[in-house]
């Protein structure tokens, strides 16, 4: 078996863990707070980052305070070329904002590797204005090598509070075998799901140290899950559509 990959992933997470630490504590932080005082926490991306919306949302182990902005059109399943061609529209990402619940208070994780198309860099314009705390989930290697698609000339690291960087290389791909030049294996989504599985750790640490014990889900597939889950979700149903 080739191990490249598997070494490549070990290699990046080494390198979160000595870079990262500092603001995925601030974050945790901020979050904590947040879902102390009745808040949520948003996620939205667009093509494969729609994933990282997914990671935290409605799973075992996962907080119920995750209100995930699944955008049909910013998603590969109804077009993957379509989703190319509205993730670069300017305006797009304002109205997903404006019609996402999102307010004071709240925070968004924005992810995408490159930061450099128009839907996340206005999404996350828009979350400021409406008082909510930004965070990028980025490749800074990639997105500062790279220029803005937005008119605004900046990339998604630049307009956001917060940047929790993946680590990775410029265009995600990480091995290179013989007998072919594209390289292939990203590992973004991989460091991109243990950042926010650390954020989510991280602030579940802090919540329990300001007295409150947060919900979260338990699995649906064990004897007991329906049962532990049903309260949850009538309660938060109201607040988050997607459940």
């Amino acid at each position: 078996m080739n191990k490249t990959y598997l070494n490549n992933i070990r290699t990046l997470l080494d390198k979160l863990e000595a870079t990262q630490e500092d603001t995925i504590d601030k974050v945790a932080e901020l979050c904590a707070e947040a879902i102390y005082n009745d808040h949520l926490l948003y996620f939205f991306g667009t093509g494969h980052s729609h994933m990282i919306c997914e990671e935290p949302f409605y799973r075992a182990g996962g907080l119920v305070s995750v209100c995930p902005i699944l955008e049909t059109d910013l998603m590969l399943h109804e077009g993957a070329s379509k989703s190319s061609d509205y993730e670069r529209l300017e305006g797009l990402g304002n109205m997903v904002i404006a019609h996402s619940g999102l307010g004071e208070g709240d925070i968004i994780f924005i992810a995408s590797n490159s930061g450099r198309n128009c839907a996340v860099i206005d999404a996350a314009i828009e979350a400021k204005k409406r008082g909510a705390i930004t965070v990028a989930v980025t490749s800074m290697n990639h997105s500062s090598n790279v220029t803005s698609r937005h008119s605004g000339g900046k990339n998604l690291y630049q307009v956001c509070d917060y940047v929790l960087d993946n680590c990775g290389v410029v265009g995600d791909a990480s091995v290179q075998l013989p007998g072919m030049s594209q390289m292939i294996a990203p590992t973004s989504t991989v460091m991109d799901v243990t950042l926010v599985n650390l954020v989510v750790v991280n602030t579940v640490e802090k919540l329990l140290a300001k007295g409150m014990v947060p919900p979260v889900f338990t699995s649906a597939n064990t004897d007991e899950g329906d049962r532990a889950n049903k309260v949850i979700l009538e309660t938060y149903k109201k607040r988050i559509t997607s459940l």
